[in-house]
């Protein structure tokens, strides 16, 4: 029996076990899963569960049930490409045949001194929990930075106006306006709806060292009751350990068939894998399809293609609280009560019929 080892149930992973199961897998073929979580959670959600506005069980979605797929429960600590093993903690290692490692992506600090220790996170469920009883507890009136003023920021930030508005809420941006990447006039809009809902945008900012409930923009002391880092992703350190070529983000560099240059039986799919687009939920899914294609083909003793499709990305969609939100659809900006509504409707199709 050959064994597909895959490392993340994320939305890559889940992506492959759905376009493998129930009728793709191949006789002589049996998947094993290895995650931390016993089920896949949404975390482009973790914002609003730290929020407060959304249940734990609302990020929570069942992996597939199969005959031929094993769930295995566990931390992966180390990948050892020589002798095909994965090594987990407390565990006896799981050897492979094929290989996919979905690990996912950390927090990225930046060298900045205490950002590691006096910072939370929403970057994973535990994190995401831990964060929602910091954000919580807090009594009236206190004072919450977010460091990162990209898409996760701003959708914490204005999840957290909803959630609790007699916080003050500080949200650091690098730029000169907020959103920069995006058309101006969408960056305008999110720009109103924070000045009209009371978050303060800090823009240019510079953020040098944190200390207990203080941060420090450009050396400049600001005090704080609570941080939250959103500024900036790594690959997953066990990924970030292994001896491949990587690029300067340290994603893993792969060939146009996504294994890895020197390992036609290892394959990368996600946040750790370098792609020329920036890390993605969606970008993931698009990334697994082709992965499960070159799979089939090499199972199935079939020539591959000379060349895989390029990635067809949708856009990009943001909430603003629970009624607005903005995003970019093909090379159209949509702001307003319709990203808010595509949002949630694409949540729920995915939710509920994952499968199809």
């Amino acid at each position: 029996m050959r064994k597909l080892l895959l490392l993340g149930g994320g939305y890559g992973g889940m992506r492959i076990l759905h376009k493998l199961l129930p009728n793709n897998l191949p006789d002589g073929v049996e998947i094993t899963l290895v995650d931390k979580n016993p089920y896949h959670c949404l975390k482009t959600e973790y914002y609003a569960l730290a929020a407060g506005t959304i249940s734990d069980q609302h990020v929570r979605v069942a992996f597939p049930e199969h005959p031929k797929l094993n769930v295995h429960y566990g931390e992966v600590t180390d990948i050892d490409l020589e002798q095909k093993l994965v090594h987990l903690k407390d565990q006896s290692p799981i050897t492979y045949d094929d290989l996919i490692i979905g690990l996912g992506c950390e927090d990225k600090y930046h060298n900045v001194p205490g950002a590691d220790k006096y910072t939370c996170s929403i970057q994973t469920i535990d994190q995401s929990r831990e964060t929602y009883q910091k954000l919580n507890n807090l009594g009236a009136g206190a004072t919450v930075c977010i460091v990162g003023a990209g898409l996760s920021g701003v959708e914490l930030a204005s999840e957290l106006r909803e959630s609790r508005s007699d916080l003050k809420i500080k949200l650091f941006d690098r730029g000169k306006v907020i959103l920069s990447n995006f058309p101006e006039r969408l960056s305008k809009y999110v720009q109103t709806w924070f000045e009209e809902h009371g978050v303060e945008v800090i823009n240019s900012a510079n953020i040098t060292k944190v200390e207990p409930n203080m941060v420090y923009n450009h050396d400049e002391p600001i005090p704080c009751d609570v941080v939250v880092w959103t500024a900036g992703i790594q690959p997953n350190y066990v990924v970030r350990k292994l001896n491949v070529e990587k690029d300067r983000q340290g994603r893993v560099i792969l060939t146009k068939y996504h294994h890895l240059p020197q390992d036609e039986h290892v394959y990368v799919v996600g946040d750790c894998a370098s792609l020329p687009y920036a890390p993605s939920a969606q970008l993931a899914e698009a990334q697994a399809e082709q992965i499960v294609q070159v799979l089939l083909k090499k199972w199935n003793n079939e020539p591959l293609p000379e060349e895989l499709p390029p990635f067809k990305l949708k856009g990009v969609l943001g909430s603003l609280g629970k009624k607005s939100g903005f995003g970019m659809v093909g090379d159209r900006a949509l702001t307003g009560r319709v990203p808010r509504l595509l949002k949630s409707g694409i949540l729920w199709i995915y939710k509920y019929h994952s499968g199809a």
